[in-house]
């Protein structure tokens, strides 16, 4: 949101230009960039046919202005993940076995002693799961 706080009908028909830059949070480079033309307009009521035109005006340049100039990325590039990561489900598939092994105390299972877990490993398995 941008405001005028200083409205003096002298300043009717100033043209101020405000300029929007954008980029990747992790680049310092500008993918893009778009300058915005504001005008101070008087009141509908005084002057209805001046409105139109400075309407008139800023429709024809923002028509020949271009919103983003690429420069950085471009869109055969990027590839499309249609899906969950393959790290996401392979963490998935190792908390589900951690649940499913033994735990710690259990004597009567098959499973070897060194792959018998903590209750708090567990925990951890399901939280990561959850």
């Amino acid at each position: 949101v941008i405001r005028h706080r200083d409205v003096r009908a002298s300043y009717y028909g100033v043209i101020d230009k405000f300029r929007l830059q954008v980029s990747e949070q992790s680049q310092r480079k500008a993918l893009g960039k778009k300058e915005i033309i504001a005008t101070l307009l008087p009141s509908a009521k005084e002057q209805q046919q001046q409105k139109e035109e400075e309407e008139k005006r800023i429709k024809e340049h923002l028509s020949e202005s271009v919103f983003f100039e690429q420069t950085l990325c471009q869109p055969e590039n990027r590839t499309a993940s249609s899906g969950p990561s393959l790290l996401t489900v392979f963490l998935g598939i190792v908390c589900v076995a951690a649940l499913m092994l033994p735990t710690l105390g259990d004597m009567e299972s098959l499973v070897p002693l060194y792959l018998h877990l903590s209750v708090n490993q567990k925990l951890v398995a399901a939280y990561v799961l959850g």
